[in-house]
């Protein structure tokens, strides 16, 4: 199956304008060396639709545009403990039975519940509205602290600005790490953050680390992954005990050092055999395993396929995702 190229969007009324911004950034323009997506806004009823600030948005395009996307997003609304109305519904299980890809993050997961996609399946929404989703829809499993649950076909995200989470994710599994980055450096993101990372954190990503030294180390092991890096040498540059570094680190990131080191290494792995010719042993050896052997037990274990296989799948995917219909 060709990765996504046309992207609608549901926005019902009373939409999250954050949403909105959050969609129209990640799949519109970004400039000639970055993918270029067929993005639409669609509606129940084209025209002005009232948004979560009080702002009507003129949208021009109906539910027809579900019927042919390939990516189709619902957007969180104001209104979202009313279920979205029947022709909304069938749209939505009708683009899914088609075989599009079909996501929502906050509460626009409950119009994909109320649609019946999520049945059987696991799904994350806001936390302060997990507890809701699985009350009224008990056979989701609903996971409240993921930032992103990615179910195959249907995926879902947390509140807020997870949703950049679970776009750049769909851009990472469909394009790879390279087209990701890309888009995360133009809107100036993380390139990436597990869909497993607590949702609620002291601050939400290393990058954005508030504790200077803290973040100091962090870009100092991120420019030195060929090294060991055990957490005694990274609480030594902090200058803090191995127990006090673990405990800032994980109020910071939501995560341990091992497992945010593990994800570093897996991501830096997956670009360069995206975008290099390295040999898989040499690539081993830039990003910190010991042996080829090693990444590709890391690899199968967190990815689901061999290094060899992922560079096969994007050795021949387009960087523009238009040129993929060519």
């Amino acid at each position: 199956m060709s990765p996504f190229v046309s992207v609608a969007a549901y926005a019902p009324p009373g939409v999250g304008m954050l949403a909105v911004g959050i969609v129209a950034e990640v799949f519109g323009p970004h400039g000639e060396d970055l993918p270029g997506f067929d993005f639409t806004l669609c509606t129940d009823r084209p025209g002005p639709v009232p948004t979560d600030l009080g702002v009507p948005l003129t949208i021009a395009h109906g539910l027809d545009r579900l019927a042919s996307a390939d990516l189709v997003i619902a957007l969180p609304w104001a209104g979202f403990r009313t279920p979205p109305g029947p022709a909304v519904l069938d749209a939505l299980s009708a683009a899914h039975e088609r075989g599009s890809l079909v996501a929502a993050h906050c509460v626009g997961a409950f119009a994909l519940a109320a649609a019946g996609l999520l049945d059987g399946r696991r799904a994350t929404t806001h936390w302060r509205f997990a507890e809701l989703l699985a009350r009224r829809h008990p056979e989701v499993s609903v996971e409240p602290d993921a930032l992103y649950v990615d179910e195959g076909t249907v995926l879902t995200g947390a509140g807020a600005a997870a949703g950049f989470d679970l776009c750049l994710h769909l851009l990472r599994r469909e394009y790879g790490a390279a087209v990701a980055n890309a888009v995360a450096r133009d809107v100036v993101l993380p390139s990436h953050r597990d869909g497993g990372q607590a949702q609620y954190l002291a601050a939400p990503v290393p990058e954005d680390c508030n504790d200077e030294r803290l973040a100091e180390v962090l870009a100092w092991a991120g420019a030195n992954l060929h090294e060991p890096l055990p957490v005694a040498e990274l609480a030594r540059r902090a200058l803090m005990s191995k127990r006090s570094f673990a405990r800032r680190f994980t109020a910071a990131t939501g995560t341990t050092p091992h497992a945010w080191l593990r994800s570093l290494r897996l991501s830096s792995a997956e670009e360069l055999l995206e975008t290099t010719d390295l040999p898989v042993e040499e690539i081993a050896r830039r990003v910190g395993y010991g042996s080829a052997a090693v990444l590709r037990e890391q690899f199968v274990r967190r990815r689901g396929v061999p290094p060899r296989s992922y560079r096969r799948s994007f050795t021949n995917t387009p960087n523009d995702p238009r040129a993929a219909t060519n």
